[in-house]
């Protein structure tokens, strides 16, 4: 006997059956597409906006996130390392990238401290990049309020603890 549990998803809303991707789909089809896909091709589409767009300034994305994690307040590499290894490519990303801006000489280390700061250099970079991304932002944005940008962070929120908590689905 095969015994099925309740998901806090499944108790609050039927969910709709899944059909395959389909970049066309009419509005009215949408709740069938799997967000996998989507969130994917979002992804996709903005990290290579940024990417691209800040190759020309000579920064990566992963150096972009370390100049803002630093800025906010001093921390370690370790610190820095752990608060973005989610959003990294590999494990390494993060620590290449601190002592990339070190030999940049946008980050320096107190030796005593072990905390990172920026240096002035990494400020002025930092801002040149600011004005960039703010520039991109608008742009991915447009069309968007603030109210569904909320709402669409808020169900991706949701999704991603219900994809996490979920554990062996097929029992």
């Amino acid at each position: 006997m095969t015994t099925t549990h309740a998901t806090p998803a499944t108790e609050t809303a039927a969910a709709t059956a899944q059909r395959p991707a389909d970049p066309q789909a009419a509005d009215a089809d949408l709740a069938s597409q799997p967000v996998a896909y989507w969130t994917g091709v979002a992804s996709n589409a903005v990290k290579n906006l940024l990417r691209d767009s800040m190759a020309h300034y000579d920064v990566t994305q992963p150096m972009w996130w370390v100049l803002n994690r630093v800025d906010a307040a001093p921390t370690t590499r370790a610190e820095v390392v752990a608060a973005l290894a989610e959003v990294a490519d590999n494990p390494y990303d993060i620590s290449r990238v601190v002592d990339q801006l070190l030999r940049r000489g946008w980050l320096f280390t107190d030796e005593g401290t072990g905390l990172l700061s920026l240096t002035d250099a990494g400020r002025a970079g930092k801002a040149e990049v600011k004005q960039l991304v703010n520039r991109l932002r608008a742009q991915v944005h447009e069309g968007v309020s603030d109210e569904e940008y909320v709402a669409a962070l808020k169900v991706l929120r949701r999704m991603t603890a219900n994809a996490r908590q979920a554990t062996q689905p097929w029992q």
